[in-house]
């Protein structure tokens, strides 16, 4: 169009559209232009009309056609990849989707499915992002770890820092080698709150003793960084070394570690609060998931999920009600308490309480949601 007919860019580029959409008004008007165009940059007007006659017909099939092959193609090559390369296939689309929290959610959940670990991250494992992690015994017992910079509070330079130094002199042995090693001055009390909670320090310590020692061991990281190791108050003394002595804390419950990775990792990743229920909520309930690809509006669900987050509102009537986001093991959804059952429930409305429902299937904002009829604390 653009070297026959003098089409400028923009112009070809509404033709392209018009065969693609398959218009047909827009097409009778391309056709009067493009062949107008063609007699005046030197074809005969047949040679015009033979043009028009190849093009025509492609129109109502071309554009079909092509994307089907190209999208064939590339589903025949992502079912290959996943079937023989499933660990390194999921890592990568959980890179993809990394900013995506109800996405990777949705992807761990099929990592279960497919018997692929998804591990939190580790400071002796993880590198940035997402990593295939293979067994040290040299089986095909393959994991896949969170990376460093999905630690929500943990910048991306003292990520570095840790993975560079790793790879410099070696895995962190212990607490005192990792406070020795790391000096960025970026590793403080919010950067090592966040490794600890995440549960990248697992291999070094139980997280509460590492919390409930913090001002120990960052006084320690400081000396280290300011004095040299001789003369440090904790380093050696006339050649005996002396020890870091760290106050005994109470072990770290289940659902302390989970609620810690919720909130630094966007979602559980050591387990989950609705495990002792699984067996229940898979033979009597409805999965999320479900919920939103396969219930039509008005179906009847009972759902068991954790409320995420609560959004209270008040009514033209003057009368409250919330809005809440519950998940599960495969994803999350919007669920709607009207002002009756609100008023009569409104105590149970905590983050992270888990509830059992029974509503309807409901569509907002064009997506699928839940109007609660009754719900209660599991």
């Amino acid at each position: 169009a653009i070297g026959l007919a003098g089409y400028s860019w923009l112009e070809a580029d509404k033709l392209r559209k018009a065969m693609g959409k398959k218009i047909p008004e827009v097409m009778q008007a391309e056709k009067e232009k493009l062949l107008a165009g063609f007699v005046k940059n030197g074809l005969s007007e047949k040679k015009a009309n033979e043009i028009w006659t190849l093009i025509e017909p492609f129109a109502a099939y071309g554009f079909g056609k092509a994307h089907a092959a190209s999208y064939g193609l590339v589903a025949y090559q992502t079912a290959y990849m996943k079937a023989n390369f499933p660990v390194e296939y999921m890592t990568a689309i959980m890179t993809a989707e990394s900013g995506d929290i109800e996405k990777v959610a949705e992807i761990i959940h099929e990592c279960e499915k497919m018997k692929i670990k998804v591990l939190p991250p580790n400071i002796n494992e993880s590198f940035g992002g997402f990593t295939v992690i293979k067994g040290s015994d040299h089986t095909n017992d393959q994991t896949i770890r969170f990376g460093l910079y999905t630690i929500k509070n943990l910048g991306t330079d003292i990520a570095n820092a840790i993975i560079e130094e790793r790879n410099a002199r070696g895995h962190f042995k212990s607490l005192t080698d990792f406070f020795e090693r790391i000096t960025h001055k970026n590793l403080n009390k919010k950067s090592v709150e966040a490794l600890t909670k995440s549960g990248a320090m697992d291999d070094l310590a139980e997280r509460n003793m590492i919390i409930g020692n913090l001002e120990t061991l960052l006084s320690f990281n400081k000396e280290n960084k300011s004095v040299a190791s001789q003369d440090s108050l904790f380093g050696e003394i006339g050649g005996i070394e002396v020890r870091l002595i760290l106050h005994p804390q109470p072990e770290a419950t289940i659902k302390e570690k989970l609620t810690w990775e919720k909130e630094l990792l966007g979602l559980y990743i050591s387990g989950h609060p609705l495990n002792a229920y699984r067996e229940k909520i898979e033979k009597f309930g409805t999965l999320i998931k479900k919920i939103q690809t396969q219930s039509k509006v008005d179906t009847s669900v009972t759902v068991a999920a954790i409320i995420d987050t609560i959004k209270i509102v008040t009514t033209k009537s003057n009368k409250r009600m919330a809005f809440i986001r519950i998940s599960d093991f495969s994803g999350s959804i919007e669920a709607v308490i009207f002002s009756k059952l609100f008023e009569t429930n409104k105590d149970l409305l905590i983050e992270d309480t888990i509830i059992a429902l029974k509503g309807k299937v409901s569509e907002r904002n064009g997506e699928k949601s839940i109007a609660i009829d009754t719900f209660k604390k599991i």
